[in-house]
Formats: C-alpha cells, sequence, structure tokens
C-alpha cells in the first residue's frame, strides 16, 4: 500500500485536519494527494486548500445514480495514485465502485466503540442507553454501514452530566488521536482481514 491518502468529506474537515497535522509534524509517514467533498459548501475543501492540498467537489446530486458517483470518486482517487482513501466525516455510503477500486483499502472513523450505536447520533444513543464507556472505532469500510473489520478502537468515559454535545467533544479529541495511529497501522502493513476480524502480526503489533 502506498503513503498517498485521498480523504473524504462532507463538513468541516476536524478529521481532516488532525490527519494534515500528523503528516506534518512526523507523527504519520504519508502525504495527502487529494481532498473529494460531495458538497461544494463543505467547510474542509477550504482548510485543505489553506494547507496547500488539492481538494475537489464531486456533487453527488450531479451523477444519475449512486454507483456513477462512486465511479467519478474513484476515478478521481486512482488518477492522483491514492493508495488508502480516509472517510473523514463523510455522509455518504460507500458503493461496489468505491469497495472494489480499493479493497481493504478504505477506512472510515465512528464516535461509539461498533458494534454498539452505529449510524447517526451515536453520542445521543450512548447517553439513552446508559453506557458508562463509549469511544471511537476506525475500521474498515465493507458494504455495511459501520460493520467493517475494527483497526483500532478507543474508551471514552461517560459522565452523569453528559449531553451529546459535551460527550461528543471529549470523543472527538480521541477521534484526532486514534485517526492517524490507524492510517499509520494500515501504511505499515503487517496485517490480514480474517472474516471480521482485523489482525497484526506480533512483530507489526510490538513496533
Amino acid at each position: 500500500m502506498n503513503r498517498r491518502l485521498g480523504v473524504l468529506i462532507s463538513g468541516r474537515g476536524s478529521n481532516l485536519q488532525a490527519l494534515i497535522d500528523a503528516t506534518r509534524d512526523g507523527r504519520l509517514d504519508a502525504s495527502i494527494a487529494v481532498v473529494i467533498s460531495n458538497r461544494a459548501d463543505a467547510v474542509g475543501l477550504e482548510r485543505a486548500r489553506r494547507a496547500g492540498i488539492e481538494a475537489l467537489c464531486i456533487d453527488h446530486r450531479a451523477s444519475p445514480s449512486r454507483d456513477e458517483h462512486d465511479r467519478a470518486v474513484a476515478r478521481e482517487l486512482g488518477a492522483r495514485g491514492v493508495g488508502l482513501v480516509c472517510l473523514a466525516g463523510y455522509m455518504r455510503l460507500i458503493g461496489a465502485p468505491l469497495l472494489d477500486a480499493f479493497p481493504n483499502a478504505i477506512l472510515n472513523i465512528h464516535p461509539s466503540l461498533l458494534p454498539a450505536f452505529p449510524g447517526v447520533d451515536a453520542q445521543r444513543q450512548a447517553l439513552e442507553h446508559g453506557v458508562k464507556v463509549t469511544g471511537v472505532t476506525v475500521h474498515l469500510v465493507t458494504s455495511e454501514l459501520d460493520n467493517g473489520p475494527i483497526v483500532i478502537q478507543r474508551t471514552v468515559e461517560v459522565m452523569d452530566d453528559d449531553t451529546p454535545d459535551i460527550l461528543g467533544a471529549r470523543i472527538l479529541v480521541e477521534e484526532h488521536r486514534a485517526y492517524p495511529e490507524a492510517v499509520r497501522t494500515m501504511l505499515d502493513g503487517g496485517w490480514r482481514v480474517e472474516g471480521r476480524r482485523f489482525v497484526r502480526s506480533v512483530n507489526a503489533a510490538s513496533a
């Protein structure tokens, strides 16, 4: 897997910024080749441009189908030699054209300890369920929502006086730490997928 990243966003791109920072301060030996959003008004596009990174909008509404949109995204990623795709607040389900173009090479980050609380409003789900611990999951993307092999998880304690916003802010801190680490794990190799499990070799895990 080469070390050129493609980052897909739909909004402000705070996890994009975490990846940018990690590539600039030496924590992550990689480069971000392109940032793509399905929304022209995504704040993260300007964030990327300020960092000198190519930023594109491929509006999903301009494509006749979900698959056609995914093919357009895959073409742009492939044209820039991207080896690993990182979803950073990308509010689109990934379909077969993109999954087939990047097999076991698309990552997503989710604000819960999957398989608990998939989908939207994970922080609110956690509070309503009454859990005492939630967290962050970085996983490989499959055709099923928030259901791919888990690369990294980090825990966050739930406080009795938390609101979804307060809890979400603490989770976001851990997201910004976990995502660069997960990307580094992917790029460094020494891993395999066995069924639903992401398995690192002993040497890779101790590195």
